[in-house]
């Protein structure tokens, strides 16, 4: 069902393959490993070394990529952002391609900003490229999040097994699959794509059972889950549920623009997700609007962009199916409110100038001053900002 969404080429003779995982972390280790088996075995038979494989993706991609690259000795080529481009350039990506590289990783839906990256220019450029060196590099799309996101509001858009290059598909039943955690799905375009090696065939339990995951025993409850969600809400269901989430996105982002303090760092087509930074935190940063908006039960993440952006800071709110509309209004008045007690505050870098006026004056006056170490410095300032936030409450919410 999940390949067929993918548009994979379901003939009599083509079949495609896939295998359910705990979420797209395991995933990705499996797909990771068909790539780099199947560039192992091709090397071998050209009578090529075949000791230094590695995998392009962009810095953006999520940490388990990362994890791929050490445990399993693959060297990580990552194309670094810049301000105002936080996902994968394709030109980039192809130019960093070289005999060694098993797969190309693309994200549709980036954990930054919810981004969908080009993937059917990324797989133009790539074809270009085989042509030109007789390599036969693929694609890997992780469509954790868009998985279940762009067959039904982006239906036109082409990212998946239409896409002659794209080899491999991961998506996470328990982000937009709508199925509580704990199931991922990896899909292959056919059986050629998985080496037959790399699964293990046991019949201990009545009769022939394939198996290709890192663990052995898990629950069904989960698979149960996603499969009563497919046939149960069908293709127009999916397609309200996801309508809905992109609606209430936009009533969070126009709010959030409305108030004249943000910029929107995430785009209109991607995951239903809206990532913001502060016009001006010269006086105060996104770090602090993430702690005040805890004490009215929001728990919105702050992070710095990767490398070569990491001097950008953003806030991030990601709309699932129970996110109503209610509640996108109410975070903008409380965003509102978090950023007037802001404005009432002193800045942490007053707070530390002031510090050391304080130290300068008592030097002055003879009084003997022990040096403080930076750390021990920092803790104090950190320490009497928290204590001044503390004291002044808003309408009695602590």
């Amino acid at each position: 069902m999940i390949a067929h969404l993918f548009n994979a080429p379901l003939g009599d003779s083509e079949t495609a393959v896939g295998v359910g995982t705990v979420g797209s972390s395991e995933a990705i280790m499996l797909a990771g490993l068909a790539f780099k088996r199947k560039w192992q075995n091709k090397r071998k038979a050209e009578g090529k070394p075949y000791d230094k494989p590695n995998i392009v993706t962009g810095a953006n991609v999520q940490v388990c990529w990362e994890k791929f690259a050490r445990y399993f000795e693959v060297e990580l080529k990552e194309v670094k952002l810049r301000e105002g481009y936080y996902v994968m350039d394709p030109k980039k990506a192809v130019e960093m391609v070289d005999e060694n590289t098993i797969c190309v990783a693309a994200i549709l839906g980036s954990t930054l900003n919810g981004e969908f990256e080009d993937v059917k220019r990324l797989n133009d450029l790539l074809v270009e490229k085989n042509k030109l060196t007789g390599w036969d590099t693929s694609i890997h799309v992780d469509a954790a999040s868009g998985g279940f996101i762009a067959p039904f509001i982006y239906p036109e858009l082409e990212w998946d097994f239409r896409l002659p290059l794209v080899k491999s598909i991961n998506v996470s039943g328990h982000k937009y699959g709508l199925v509580y955690a704990g199931i991922g799905w990896a899909i292959w375009r056919s059986k050629e794509d998985l080496p037959e090696e790399l699964i293990f065939h046991i019949n201990y339990l009545g009769t022939d059972q394939p198996t290709f995951t890192l663990n052995f025993s898990k629950g069904s409850s989960q698979v149960i889950a996603q499969y009563y969600q497919l046939i149960r809400l069908g293709y127009e269901g999916y397609q309200n549920v996801m309508e809905n989430c992109r609606e209430n996105m936009i009533v969070l982002r126009e709010g959030l623009e409305k108030t004249g303090r943000f910029n929107i760092v995430s785009k209109d087509n991607g995951v239903p997700l809206v990532a913001f930074s502060l016009k001006d935190n010269r006086k105060h940063n996104e770090f602090e609007v993430s702690d005040l908006l805890r004490r009215f039960g929001w728990i919105v993440p702050a992070y710095t962009m990767p490398a070569d952006a990491q001097h950008v800071t953003v806030l991030r709110v990601v709309i699932r199916e129970d996110f109503s509309r209610t509640l996108a209004e109410r975070l903008v008045l409380d965003i509102e409110k978090v950023l007037h007690e802001l404005d009432t505050l002193p800045s942490k870098i007053s707070a530390k100038l002031t510090m050391e006026n304080k130290e300068k004056k008592a030097c002055r006056n003879g009084s003997v001053v022990l040096k403080k170490t930076a750390l021990e410095t920092q803790l104090e300032i950190t320490t009497a900002w928290k204590k001044l936030v503390l004291e002044k409450k808003i309408n009695g919410v602590c």
